[in-house]
């Protein structure tokens, strides 16, 4: 890129309005997200909003995209990969102390033990059904590779009832499951995480400190089951697809090559992971 078009991109981050917009693009990558969503996350009025993404798309930053009627925006990972290499390499030389921790080290070139147990993180809002899904399916197909964990934005004060009762049916036992604060992992004795994801857009659209460690992280927005409408049969198949697609993302998850997955090959594979369909089903 050119000098001016670097600096153009930089004085578009340059704001804490457009600066809040991208970081909320970027955590919900490799998704993209519609104008209503952005003004309902970050409590912009539309007229506001609509600036901003003005200036991100002609600063090269951020990419729109029409979905029949609807127009939806993501980060362009190229122009912003090359802004990055240009402060590194261009005007601060290529200093090697300043990338040394851009990655964590265990996922720099796959990692280092087949024997290593893994920390697993999943995040919503309320820690009452997907979040909670994905930690006690891991925990029981994952072997002893991995030790997962769940946690709420905003957790609740129990896991819904039909959430309970999936887990019963599947046989986890849902007394060891209740809904836990996220700020509970920034705690000096909480365990490090290498996975964080999040599966609720919601949680996604959320500013939230990174954890230490920097833990690989991925999106795998969810439908929430609670909000189906229906009779009581239309609402537990929900419930029920809902665990099942879990249970098909994390097989997927379980069964990547680690050891020798570069990070790079690793966050693509976990952004696939995060696209592949909801389970449909039938009554």
């Amino acid at each position: 890129m050119s000098e001016k078009t670097n600096i153009a991109a930089l004085s578009a981050l340059a704001h804490p309005g457009r600066m809040a917009v991208f970081r909320l693009l970027a955590r919900r990558m490799p998704d993209t997200v519609s104008a209503g969503e952005m003004t309902e996350a970050l409590a912009l009025k539309p007229s506001t909003l609509s600036v901003y993404l003005g200036i991100l798309t002609r600063a090269g930053l951020i990419q729109q995209t029409r979905h029949g009627r609807s127009l939806r925006y993501g980060i362009d990972l190229a122009l912003t990969g090359s802004l990055i290499e240009y402060l590194v390499n261009d005007c601060c030389r290529g200093r090697p102390e300043l990338v040394a921790g851009l990655s964590s080290p265990s996922h720099q070139s796959g990692v280092e033990s087949e024997n290593r147990v893994f920390n697993v993180l999943f995040v919503c809002t309320g820690n009452s059904t997907r979040s909670v899904f994905a930690e006690a399916i891991l925990n029981s197909e994952g072997g002893k590779r991995f030790r997962a964990f769940s946690a709420g934005t905003r957790p609740n004060a129990a896991l819904k009832p039909l959430a309970e009762e999936v887990l019963r049916l599947n046989g986890h036992d849902a007394s060891l499951y209740y809904p836990k604060s996220y700020d509970g992992f920034y705690e000096p004795s909480a365990p490090r995480m290498d996975f964080v994801f999040t599966v609720c857009d919601r949680a996604a659209n959320e500013e939230c400190p990174p954890l230490m460690g920097q833990p690989v992280t991925a999106h795998w927005g969810m439908a929430d089951p609670s909000k189906t409408e229906g009779s009581d049969a239309e609402r537990a198949l929900a419930f029920k697809q809902c665990f099942a697609t879990m249970e098909r993302r994390l097989k997927a998850f379980s069964s990547l090559a680690f050891t020798s997955l570069s990070r790079i090959s690793l966050q693509r594979e976990l952004d696939y992971i995060g696209k592949m369909p909801e389970q449909a089903g039938s009554l």
